[in-house]
């Protein structure tokens, strides 16, 4: 039953949402506001509920495209696991739950959350994914939103350089990290219909994306002092993923994308992670240090 539901909500994808989160309400939190715990674990469950809600309620729209392809035709409900009737009831009592507690918490939290179920699980799931080679830019919107709403719960102002930062490198990471895939199932999408890159323009022309959206992505990272505060701890602990992931990504690009998959998906994940996190640590030693 457990891994039932964990396949459901795509557990892992919202494992990374929920990070995002906290990374988002560490770095918006004001050292001058008393910290409240429940406000704080409030925040990570709305997170939690809208993303899984949504990404079940993608299932329930997407579950005949997913019969149609090998690698996800023993989904839940392509499996007759369960019914699309009460996956889809779950879905909608899972975005509930967290739309009513992020609103509850912040009402622009709130907004943010009803912006990214809408337009994920509207034009992006229902239209741009199933028509446009490029569906993967606009999709990567909502994509990138829980960092914004983990920010906004601390602090409603999410128009400002900090969270502009989270939001442009969890935009950036998805493109490289969604074509990779891409380009490892080419013939599942192109079997379930679905005109992504590869399948629309080629291999070389999605190695080219990848090259371009990973060095924007980079770019972004190294900028960081740009846009958050940040010390020699910000340098001393970006380089080195920064300088992995464009080794990994030299290396795949050279193979023609037949080789080192694993290794570029993964340095991908981690260094995207690391990438939100690091301003965290570095903003709250610098107010640290400058307390003593």
């Amino acid at each position: 039953m457990l891994k039932l539901f964990a396949d459901l909500t795509k557990f892992g994808i919202v494992v990374f949402s929920v990070l995002a989160g906290l990374a988002g309400y560490a770095t918006g939190f004001q050292i001058e506001h008393s910290f409240d715990w429940k406000i704080f674990l409030e925040t990570l469950l709305g997170i939690y509920f809208l993303s899984s809600g949504s990404l079940a309620l993608n299932q329930v729209q997407d579950w005949k495209i997913d019969l149609k392809m090998p690698r996800t035709a023993k989904r839940p409900i392509p499996s007759g696991k369960i019914k699309p009737a009460a996956a889809g009831i779950l879905s909608v009592a899972f975005i509930v739950v967290g739309l009513q507690l992020l609103f509850t918490i912040e009402p622009v939290a709130g907004w943010v959350g009803l912006v990214c179920v809408l337009f994920y699980n509207g034009p992006y799931t229902l239209y741009l994914k199933r028509q446009w080679a490029y569906g993967a830019v606009p999709g990567a919107f909502p994509g990138a939103l829980p960092v914004t709403i983990g920010y906004a719960a601390a602090n409603p102002d999410i128009f400002n350089s900090e969270s502009l930062y989270l939001f442009l490198i969890m935009f950036l990471w998805q493109m490289p990290h969604f074509w990779v895939l891409a380009i490892r199932y080419k013939d599942d999408y192109a079997a379930g219909g679905i005109p992504v890159l590869p399948v629309a323009k080629g291999i070389d022309k999605t190695l080219y994306q990848i090259a371009m959206y990973t060095f924007a992505y980079v770019g972004v990272a190294l900028a960081a002092p740009l846009f958050v505060h940040a010390s020699w701890l910000y340098v001393l602990l970006t380089m080195p993923f920064v300088f992995k992931v464009l080794q990994e990504l030299y290396r795949y690009n050279k193979s023609k994308g037949t080789e080192r998959f694993l290794a570029f998906f993964m340095w991908l994940n981690v260094s995207m992670l690391i990438f939100i996190v690091i301003p965290v640590i570095d903003k709250w030693n610098f107010l640290f240090i400058s307390s003593n």
